[in-house]
């Protein structure tokens, strides 16, 4: 069973903290199962964004995963903002949370879905 969504998204926001990088909820989707996409802000007009895993994956039935959601990492702002701006429309239960970090740092680490397959 998953950790609810609000829970889930409080503490990767404390984990940031804790690694002195500030992360916000720029949108609050369902508390229970919203999905989440992550931005990683990095401060000079470009972003990553991180979405969530295809269900079947090893790990996604019990834990959450993130797998990058253009394949050149890094795109220009308008572009991760257009794109999230889409999936919210189709998904009013999703959650969007924006990181600020110049060196691309998200804390994710053990959670991206090519990760856990190593």
């Amino acid at each position: 069973m998953r950790v609810k969504t609000e829970l889930w998204v409080k503490a990767y926001i404390r984990s940031c903290a804790v690694a002195g990088v500030v992360a916000t909820v720029v949108r609050h989707g369902d508390d229970d199962a919203g999905a989440i996409y992550i931005r990683i802000n990095r401060l000079d007009g470009r972003s990553s964004v991180y979405g969530p895993a295809p269900a079947g994956l090893d790990g996604t039935e019990t834990e959450r995963r993130w797998v990058p959601c253009f394949k050149t990492g890094t795109v220009a702002d308008d572009e991760a903002e257009t794109y999230l701006h889409r999936e919210a429309n189709f998904d009013s239960d999703l959650w969007i949370v924006e990181v600020e970090s110049r060196d691309g740092a998200h804390q994710l680490d053990g959670w991206l879905a090519a990760e856990s397959a190593t």
